[in-house]
């Protein structure tokens, strides 16, 4: 596929190096290994809201109102609030607008910003847009005057664009902060139910037993998700076999009559009597939707939560005089308390380890896209890619989870907390949702307008409720979001200023032109990576480099690693490879392109790859050359920019290379060749000290060591009928690869220009600096070998 300069359009496309990628299905015992693994890291958050939904719904002036009516309206409540937000947005509505099976609040931003061009990074090219998954099936370039409207209005307003991110990185934030309140809300209140036969065992006790959970919880995850869930899965199918059991036990004993409350009537009569208390309430029925974010199309949950809230209120509404704040271990019968205790305690560190899973996810979601600091990120399955975990977030999580519940010590301030944290994820994916369904489902904004309506009504209500509650604990996920947002934006800004000091002062290839093939600097033998964020154009630090030393290597590739806004980027679309000036320069441009579910850095024989590819294209251009020989050429100047997929082809022969083994002799490693090459024969000691360090390395990393060492010839059998000129390139390349390849990154510091106001000198200063002295450098996150790197120190005045 050949495209033209990226910041404009598309040439006709042109299969050459394309390898069509069709992924195999998954296996059955593969399927059945995944269903097996989700009930214990999905199902885990949405099956433990039954040991405290009663007891937050009854905790305020509701208790007052403890009798058989009431009861049964706020089982109703709880009914049909499950039936119209799980069941009917989740399930058959926001389910639908998966991005490619991902889900959360990034996802519905990025199909946004994918189908619109609503974000604020500069770094967009057209040639995404002919990534296979850019667009959503279907989707039509054609609209109508008022959604064009609209979509200028959008796009031009830089406000309502900030706006927009804004509210999605509250949504992420206030999911983070469920990573915190999930473990500390469901452990604290499992550990309660010891209170219930347990009369010497005290209140600081039952924190104290919590907090010792909460440590060993958060230790396992640098097992991974494959192992946990399986250690867990059992525990939570015996849970939600126990939770039917008990609720069906408890329908049959004690109040049969339960069943009329699945009239909507109930409801009605609920509000009637208890009013304003009532409408307070619904801040724990709130609760009831716990893990509903991370809910998939499956009719057998819905049915369950009916049947294990319905056991409940039968209990209850016989028992009116029994402890509310331990309403679920009072139902259950005295036999087989301890044991359902046990499993009720499991559970809820099942039902955490789902939050701390969607938590890692959603901050790798938000790395890739611009919004947070670099952290360290880890596959725990060789199998599954989706399957990670980040240490530094978790024990992060941790010692916040730790301080609500030791500073808290009752489940229903950090359940206040919890509904409010619940109610505003929702409020932000109804918005989300209804943008999604004008712009990418191309649905008009009647259908928009209905489900806005309809939903964002009654969530309305419910965080109307859940605000009422600010002051006894609903504060806490407004203030980490508020913190978390804080370092969301403060980064998203200052990479975007970075980004755009790099496009306003770029090299002028007029200027490069000027300086013909030398480009006025020495070429010693070997490979130069230029890592820079541009994917067009030749960046600052070039000339910067160049100027303080003027000596450069044969082959120059300037590479840029950047995140499109779709989860995955098949492996034949990831590469665009390019040439800036004419042949003779030897100078190339490599761009990378990378989901925000992919990790950059993972690929551990890049340098051999980018080889191949760059012949590949070599071989591609003078094909298209050859086929448009009777076409009036371009100048020179006409061509920069213009790049092409390369896929890596099977058949390396096709690229005019052979690829021969490690060599044996550890003399003829990368590093020695290249002191040998700009070393005279006398001057032996350099050698000998670049050698000492080549094996030092070697002996950390045997298996970079050894990749490093693989040969490219150029195929005798080929080099017959070969272009002349496309033989000398690749004559070049290779001798460039064999005298060794380096690694140029810029160390840039980011500071505000004097003229600009304190509040941006306090972002970029201190707020931003700090985040970049404390997260991890690019070129750990991208796996650069550090024998092989230099970095040149660069300010940006922004």
């Amino acid at each position: 596929m050949w495209l033209t300069d990226p910041e404009y359009g598309l040439s006709p496309k042109n299969t050459i190096g394309i390898d069509v990628y069709n992924p195999p299905p998954l296996h059955w015992t593969s399927l059945l290994v995944l269903a097996y693994q989700s009930c214990g890291v999905v199902y885990g958050d949405l099956s433990t809201s039954p040991l405290y939904v009663y007891k937050g719904t009854f905790s305020g002036s509701l208790h007052r109102f403890l009798d058989e009516e009431t009861v049964f309206g706020v089982f109703s409540v709880v009914f049909w609030t499950i039936t119209l937000i799980p069941l009917l947005k989740y399930v058959f509505i926001v389910l639908s607008a998966d991005d490619c099976g991902e889900g959360g609040t990034f996802a519905l931003y990025s199909l946004l910003v994918r189908h619109a061009k609503f974000s604020l990074m500069p770094n967009q090219q057209a040639a995404d847009e002919e990534l296979s998954a850019y667009y959503r099936p279907g989707y039509s370039t054609e609209e109508t005057p008022i959604l064009k409207a609209l979509r200028n209005f959008l796009e031009k307003h830089r406000k309502s664009r900030t706006f927009l991110l804004l509210m999605v990185l509250f949504g992420a934030s206030l999911v983070i902060g469920d990573g915190v309140l999930t473990p500390a809300m469901s452990v604290l209140s499992s550990f309660s139910g010891l209170q219930v036969h347990s009369n010497a065992l005290t209140h600081g006790e039952v924190v104290l037993l919590s907090c010792i959970v909460l440590v060993c919880l958060f230790t396992l995850q640098h097992w991974g998700t494959r192992r946990v869930a399986f250690l867990f899965a059992p525990v939570v199918v015996l849970w939600l076999l126990l939770l039917a059991a008990l609720g069906i036990y408890n329908i049959a004993v004690w109040n049969p009559r339960i069943l009329r409350a699945l009239s909507p009537y109930y409801v009605v009569r609920f509000f009637q009597r208890t009013g304003k208390d009532g409408w307070i309430s619904l801040g724990g029925v709130l609760l009831s939707m716990t893990g509903t974010e991370a809910m998939y199309a499956d009719l057998g949950h819905f049915t369950a939560a009916s049947i294990r809230y319905m056991g409940q209120a039968a209990f209850l509404s016989k028992s009116p005089d029994c402890n509310i704040h331990f309403i679920f271990f009072e139902s259950i019968p005295r036999p087989i308390f301890w044991p359902v205790l046990v499993i009720a305690t499991l559970a809820a560190i099942v039902g955490s380890q789902a939050v701390i899973s969607a938590t890692f996810s959603i901050v790798r979601q938000c790395t890739a896209l611009g919004c947070f600091p670099r952290v360290k990120i880890v596959h725990t399955s060789n199998r599954i890619h989706g399957q990670i975990y980040s240490p530094e977030i978790n024990w992060i999580l941790m010692l916040i989870c730790l301080g609500v519940t030791v500073g808290f010590r009752d489940t229903d301030l950090i359940g206040n907390a919890y509904g409010m944290a619940c109610a505003g994820v929702m409020v932000v994916t109804t918005l989300l949702m209804a943008l999604v369904m004008v712009f990418v489902w191309q649905q008009g904004f009647i259908l928009a307008a209905m489900f806005l309506l309809a939903f964002g009504s009654v969530e309305s209500v419910y965080l109307s409720a859940a605000l009422m509650k600010v002051p006894q604990g609903g504060w806490l996920p407004l203030a980490l979001s508020l913190v978390v947002v804080a370092i969301m934006y403060v980064w998203h800004y200052g990479t975007r200023r970075r980004h755009l000091f790099d496009v306003q002062n770029k090299v002028s290839l007029k200027w490069l032109h000027a300086l013909g093939p030398s480009l006025g600097i020495v070429r010693v033998p070997g490979i130069g990576l230029i890592y820079s964020e541009l994917a067009t154009g030749v960046p600052a630090i070039f000339s910067h480099f160049v100027t303080n030393l003027p000596a450069f290597h044969q082959v120059l590739v300037f590479v840029c690693v950047k995140a499109v806004p779709i989860p995955h980027v098949r492996c034949y679309e990831r590469h665009l490879i390019g040439r800036i000036g004419p042949r003779e320069f030897r100078m190339y441009r490599c761009v990378i392109r990378h989901g925000y579910k992919d990790v950059p850095g993972d690929d551990n024989d890049f340098e051999n790859d980018l080889v191949v590819r760059i012949a590949e294209f070599v071989h591609m251009e003078a094909a298209e050359a050859a086929a448009h020989a009777d076409a009036p050429r371009c100048s020179d100047a006409s061509v920069d920019g213009r790049m092409a997929v390369v896929n890596r082809p099977f058949d390396l022969s096709r690229t005019g290379l052979l690829m021969r083994a490690p060599l044996p002799n550890p003399e003829d490693s990368v590093v020695v060749r290249a002191a040998t090459a700009v070393t005279t024969a006398g001057d032996s000691s350099k050698t000998e000290t670049m050698q000492s360090l080549q094996t030092m390395y070697e002996a950390e990393s045997p298996g970079f060591a050894i990749r490093r060492r693989i040969r490219f010839e150029i195929d005798d059998s080929t080099s017959e009928s070969m272009d002349p000129a496309v033989k000398e390139e690749l004559s070049a390349l290779v001798e460039a690869k064999h005298a060794g390849v380096a690694y140029i990154m810029g160390h840039s510091y980011i500071k505000a220009r004097k003229s600009s106001s304190i509040v941006k000198k306090l972002a970029i200063d201190v707020a931003y600096s700090f985040l970049r002295k404390n997260c991890r450098g690019p070129a750990v996150a991208l796996n650069i070998p550090h024998i092989s790197l230099i970095e040149v120190g660069m300010i940006y005045y922004v």
